[in-house]
């Protein structure tokens, strides 16, 4: 299975943690489809930790929780893929999942095969309790074979937060995503984190195998196990958005899709933000923080001659976001010219050849879809 662009959809746990059953899944299916959100690509519908009971049954296989799921784990994939949409799980590669539920280590190919069995399309593969004397690579490898065996097309997504340099060799295990950071919450100091994390990593993400930067925050507005309440303004969910786009990040949905306003809507389905997330070349970002790093500016190359220009503002007071050609090879005098338009606002600029500098709000951003021209 080739994975040509990052996948997106939701995933349970940010919003509904351990608080999941089988009415929330099904609402919050007919919701991407009924908000747009289907229209604009988010296609997987992830049911993450604390699915199951606390153990396998006779055959020594999985068993979904009957009081939280009584249809059955098949009849909710049924009617997940009924709505146009692909239906996604959680498991482990540790002894047991991080809520103390049966995980997959040495059960792989059975655990496949039950997830294949009940239509599963993204498995989310966490690394909890995983043996100190295994090698964590081999554990992946194996579920990626494992997968593959079934038959089944299965997204396969590792979550070892980042650990023994994943990075520079999950792509060899055929994994289509891997996380290369701790969890996200919900605050803006998360998100920075999260993406200077990254400063020295972007260059590992590719098409086929994505740097997945953890779940979207967008509109949680402090709901769930994780919320915090005015923990985050739009201003913040913005440039949250914004800098997952340009690192070409998957877009996996945290928030209760059910009760999501139009304003978060809006910004998760920008047509231009969500043409650069998933651009066909997959280039990485050049990440310049000469002025500072509390205002970075991520360029990064586009297909059909085109470019992106981002200009992010990380400190809690008004600060400048620059742009300065030259430190990407651009002088004024090598002869180029940029025409650019704002995403947000529609602001355009023609004929840039040299400096641009902006004024930003506290956490705030601006970015230019763009052309070269000479």
């Amino acid at each position: 299975m080739v994975m040509s662009t990052p996948p997106m959809g939701w995933n349970s746990w940010n919003t509904f943690n351990f608080h999941i059953n089988e009415t929330i899944i099904r609402e919050t299916a007919e919701a991407i489809v009924s908000k747009g959100l289907k229209d604009a690509g988010y296609e997987y519908v992830v049911i993450d930790d604390w699915w199951s009971l606390k153990e396998r049954d006779k055959d020594g296989r999985l068993v979904a929780n009957p009081e939280l799921f009584p249809s059955g784990m098949k009849a909710l994939s049924d009617y997940v893929h009924s709505l146009g949409l692909k239906f996604g799980m959680y498991s482990c590669a540790g002894l047991r999942t991080c809520g103390g539920f049966p995980a997959s280590f040495d059960r792989e190919f059975l655990d496949a095969q039950t997830f294949a069995d009940w239509g599963v399309d993204y498995l989310k593969y966490d690394f909890c309790f995983f043996p100190h004397n295994a090698v964590g690579r081999n554990y992946y490898n194996r579920m990626s074979m494992a997968l593959k065996a079934t038959g089944r097309d299965i997204v396969f997504s590792a979550c070892n937060w980042g650990a023994d340099e994943v990075e520079k060799w999950i792509r060899s295990t055929g994994a289509h995503l891997y996380r290369s950071t701790g969890d996200i919450f919900e605050s803006f100091s998360s998100v920075k984190d999260i993406a200077t994390s990254q400063w020295s990593k972007e260059k590992y993400s590719a098409p086929g195998c994505y740097d997945d930067l953890d779940m979207l925050i967008c509109g949680m507005d402090g709901q769930g196990d994780l919320g915090h309440p005015n923990a985050c303004s739009d201003t913040d969910y913005k440039t949250h958005f914004a800098l997952w786009c340009m690192m070409g990040s998957p877009l996996m949905l945290g928030n209760d899709v059910r009760v999501m306003r139009p304003e978060m809507v809006e910004l998760v389905t920008n047509k231009d933000l969500l043409r650069i997330d998933a651009d066909a070349e997959c280039r990485n970002p050049i990440i310049l923080t000469t002025n500072s790093e509390l205002t970075p500016t991520y360029f990064k190359h586009l297909s059909n001659n085109e470019f992106a220009l981002a200009m992010f503002n990380f400190s809690d007071d008004a600060g400048n976001g620059d742009f300065r050609p030259w430190e990407i090879g651009l002088t004024r005098n090598a002869g180029f010219s940029l025409d650019m338009r704002e995403v947000f606002t529609g602001e355009e600029l023609h004929g840039v050849n040299d400096f641009i500098w902006t004024p930003l709000a506290p956490h705030d951003c601006k970015v230019f879809i763009g052309k070269y021209t000479v």
